[in-house]
């Protein structure tokens, strides 16, 4: 066995160069999630409707449940992909560019009208788009172990990844007012033509461990995926990551809903709640990484479930009676949610390069691709069923009209810092706390 020692982490300009695809995929998928809904279901005097509506809920549920499913195979057959660039920037070189194609393909339906043609160009478009970005993204978290050999540099290149995820989403902003003076196709290729450097400049300077290359697998597809399940730091991560998964879900979808219901502004006022909230998590990521050194990086985590359990039912309280603007406590505790939960969103990527290296310590196989899909995997059915769920939260009382007033989005609040809570609790289990991985034994 071999440790590395944390004085010999590569220079702070490989964390960027990895960081910056996060950035172009972050963007990419950010105007997707915002704007592709909007240009096939326009409102009403806002376009034309070009796909059945009915029909399009559906057929982009189904997408993302076969995109789940192929998640786990992907990242299995990453780990054992052998060629002279390594594991998993060959996926990353080869699926980038189709992915950008497929972006840019989505925004040209072969009908200006609504067509069932529309509705099945979008469903194969889609589909394809969900595949590259699948290759592509499988392996670029699995990477992550393979540059960031010691727990400092995992941190800190977390650090760097969540700092350009908040950077995406802030440019992602920007495809409104694009839309406006170029069209949605114009659009598109501005932001393909904007990420497509940021996916290949990357694979000139990112360089994968050849000592990974030659290790022996000894266990098939099913064998390997046992072996993740019955680790227990993966158990704990995991059960942890399925509360804070559904947690953020949840807040992501009610934000419209506390704007508009809680504190009775409009849609557009949406956005003094989104910026103060993305700026304050950029500017806890230096601070989260400091007292990750300094204290290490579980107690940071337990911290920020417990901070965010703490601070989440605040929502509840949000009203008249304190005399102060309903505006002024929505931003206040929208923004010092993302305080307290600064430490969830930037952490989890460590800790995955932790567990994926000390199962490489006792079984001698690197599964990182394994184990960062079977976590994607999961990440979009708790998001789905909690977006499915939010709703029935909602018909407590959504509306002003209602005499409860909005009691179900209020309930939000509550909701999400007992699950929580309930995170802090599990994660108190966490099997590897204060123990340092090391790697396993060459070929």
């Amino acid at each position: 066995m071999y440790a590395v020692r944390d004085d010999l982490q590569p220079p702070v300009w490989i964390d960027i160069a990895y960081a910056s695809i996060s950035l172009g995929s972050t963007a990419i998928w950010a105007v997707m999630s915002g704007w592709l809904l909007y240009f096939y279901l326009p409102p009403e005097g806002e376009g034309v409707t070009l796909v059945p509506a009915t029909m399009y809920g559906a057929v982009t549920l189904l997408i993302r449940v076969v995109n789940a499913l192929l998640a786990t195979p992907v990242g299995y057959l990453s780990d054992r992909t052998r060629s002279k660039w390594g594991r998993r920037l060959p996926f990353i070189f080869a699926s980038a560019l189709p992915m950008l194609v497929f972006f840019v393909l989505l925004w040209m339906p072969p009908v200006h009208a609504l067509s069932t043609w529309n509705l099945v160009y979008l469903a194969v478009m889609l589909a394809l788009y969900n595949l590259a970005y699948t290759l592509n993204q499988i392996p670029y978290t699995a990477l992550l172990p393979e540059l960031a050999r010691t727990d400092h540099h995992r941190v800190r290149i977390s650090a760097w990844s969540s700092s350009f995820f908040i950077l995406g989403m802030v440019l992602s902003a920007l495809a409104g007012p694009l839309i406006d003076r170029m069209g949605y196709l114009g659009m598109a290729l501005v932001y393909a033509g904007a990420a497509l450097p940021l996916f290949y400049l990357p694979c000139l300077v990112l360089r994968e461990d050849p000592r990974r290359w030659g290790t022996l697998y000894g266990s098939g597809f099913y064998r390997s995926v046992v072996l993740m399940l019955r680790n227990p730091a993966f158990q704990v991560m995991t059960a942890a990551g399925a509360l804070y998964w559904g947690t953020t879900a949840l807040i992501q979808g009610a934000i419209p809903f506390i704007v508009t219901e809680v504190c009775r502004l409009s849609k557009s006022d949406t956005l003094y709640f989104y910026a103060p909230a993305l700026l304050a998590s950029l500017l806890c990521y230096p601070l989260i990484t400091w007292l990750s050194y300094r204290f290490g990086k579980w107690w940071v985590f337990a911290g920020s479930l417990l901070a965010s359990a703490i601070v989440l039912p605040g929502l509840f309280f949000i009203g008249e009676r304190w005399g102060i603007s309903l505006r002024a406590q929505g931003i206040a505790w929208i923004t010092l949610q993302a305080v307290a939960m600064s430490g969830v969103t930037m952490l989890p990527p460590a800790f995955g390069a932790e567990i994926a290296e000390h199962d490489a310590a006792l079984t001698g196989q690197y599964r990182e691709g394994t184990y960062y899909a079977a976590w994607g995997l999961l990440d979009q059915v708790i998001s789905g069923a909690a977006a499915a769920f939010l709703p029935v939260i909602f018909m407590l009382g959504s509306s002003q009209a209602d005499p409860r007033g909005p009691l179900g989005v209020r309930l939000v609040g509550p909701l999400s810092g007992a699950l929580m809570l309930l995170s802090f609790v599990i994660f108190m289990r966490y099997p590897l706390r204060g123990k340092v991985a090391v790697a396993a034994e060459e070929a």
